[in-house]
């Protein structure tokens, strides 16, 4: 066993010191979550209700449901708002496009099937991958609204899979349906400067949406509900303000299943979720390359506490796709356990993404098997130094993590021209790694009381 008790490449008061010059005031950085909480409130919306079906929705998970849950979602916006309630049964629909005070309820033991035919996703202004663009409308939208919410205690079904939506990545039973023609072209309209609305695809494109995604709203939550069997990332909040997601059960494993992906939003608590996913359980970004920093929209002041993390690429991720910036993200009381679960907290940036990701700090956190290094910093990400934007990490604590078993207990890996700053690592137990840590170009690297079996 490896024990490092109080030794450090930079002594924990130098450290310290370090802190007022990144931005964050001396003291204890948690001190910071209960305001950011305070901010964090569920929307109020009326209680009043309007049943799809007295709007003309018919049962079986057969019948187009669209036009029947566009009435109901009309009706209640137009009375000032309410709850549009989803009964028990099946129900069959295309997109579903959320107005202001309207709260999609989902009655136990109901379950939406969204149709497996792009047809009924029109196109809308939305991001992929960190890009903005028109493309096939997420499952579940809205754009420019306030006070949305979609609780319950029953199932989204996205009903995509190997047949549908998941070949479209060029893997699968349609190699010739692929993303990748258009995945490079939309990257190049961004580097370009191609003004969004004639970033144009959709039909031929094979762009997957995303299941549920408020764009630029304010005041949402998501709570309760299970989401299973998505084209792409399953909860994506973008340019949003005061975001809750509570209670959430998510699996699905396809291909960039993501399970949360908080992107250049703020203020956002994800709380009491479960995730068993096919990318990472929660993935925080603020846009790719040119159209990150042109928005220049950070994600921050988000926090994560008593989530359960099954199967995925990282547990906590921040980036890649990070170019506006990410801050002030809190993980705490969080249970991590998988063969399949590849990291603790992982970070993701490269010199194409060059984002500055700082304010990072995860407590209380028990893990059992993770099948990577159990904490990951990575600038050679994809791209990795092949770019001109410097990518920067700094000023990251994590304290109180117990991990039973992994393949390494770190990897950190800079660059000698932007190394990875302030690394603060207290009271980590490893019990049982394969392989020693990995540490390039870290400058301010504190371990104190790290345990690594």
């Amino acid at each position: 066993m490896f024990t490092c008790s109080r030794r450090a490449l930079l002594s924990a008061a130098a450290a310290a010191a370090l802190r007022p010059r990144l931005g964050r005031a001396a003291g204890d950085p948690w001190d910071a979550v209960p305001e950011i909480l305070k901010r964090i409130q569920p929307p109020a919306i009326p209680e009043r209700e309007f049943p799809i079906t007295r709007y003309g929705a018919k049962p079986g998970g057969k019948t187009d449901c669209t036009e029947a849950f566009a009435r109901a979602i009309a009706a209640a916006n137009a009375a000032g708002g309410g709850r549009v309630v989803v009964p028990e049964d099946d129900w069959l629909t295309g997109a579903i496009h959320l107005r202001s005070n309207v709260n999609l309820h989902l009655a136990k033991s109901a379950t939406i099937r969204f149709s497996q035919d792009p047809r009924q996703y029109p196109i809308v202004l939305t991001r992929f991958e960190g890009i903005e663009c028109m493309n096939y409308s997420p499952f579940i939208y809205a754009l420019d609204q306030r006070n949305i919410a979609i609780t319950g205690e029953g199932t989204l079904d996205g009903q995509a899979g190997p047949e549908h939506w998941w070949p479209w990545t060029g893997r699968g039973a349609a190699p010739d349906r692929s993303q990748r023609k258009a995945r490079a072209a939309l990257a190049e309209m961004a580097e370009s400067g191609v003004p969004v609305e004639k970033r144009v695809f959709g039909d031929g494109a094979f762009l997957r949406p995303m299941f549920l995604q408020p764009y630029r709203c304010t005041n949402v939550l998501v709570e309760g509900v299970t989401i299973v069997n998505s084209p792409m990332y399953e909860i994506h909040p973008v340019l949003c303000r005061n975001v809750t997601v509570r209670g959430v059960n998510i699996s699905s494993h396809g291909p960039n299943n993501d399970g949360c992906d908080p992107e250049s939003s703020t203020d956002v608590l994800i709380d009491g979720c479960t995730f068993d996913t096919g990318d990472d359980c929660i993935a925080i970004k603020s846009g790719r390359n040119a159209d990150g920093r042109r928005l220049h929209a950070p994600s921050e002041n988000i926090v994560v506490q008593s989530c359960t993390m099954k199967d995925g690429h990282g547990g906590v991720t921040l980036g890649s796709e990070c170019s506006g910036g990410i801050r002030n993200v809190y993980a705490r009381n969080c249970h991590m356990d998988s063969p399949h679960l590849q990291r603790i907290l992982r970070f993701k940036n490269n010199a194409m993404r060059g984002g500055v990701i700082e304010h990072v700090y995860m407590r209380e956190i028990e893990a059992g098997q993770v099948a990577g290094p159990a904490i990951e910093i990575d600038f050679q990400y994809e791209e990795g130094p092949r770019g001109p934007f410097t990518p920067v990490v700094r000023d990251v604590a994590v304290e109180n993590v117990h991990c039973r078993q992994a393949a390494t207990a770190l990897s950190l890996r800079g660059y000698a021209n932007a190394p990875i700053r302030d690394i603060r690592l207290h009271h980590l137990r490893f019990d049982s790694v394969a392989k020693p840590n990995v540490i390039e170009h870290v400058e301010g690297l504190v371990m104190d009381d790290v345990k690594i079996g």
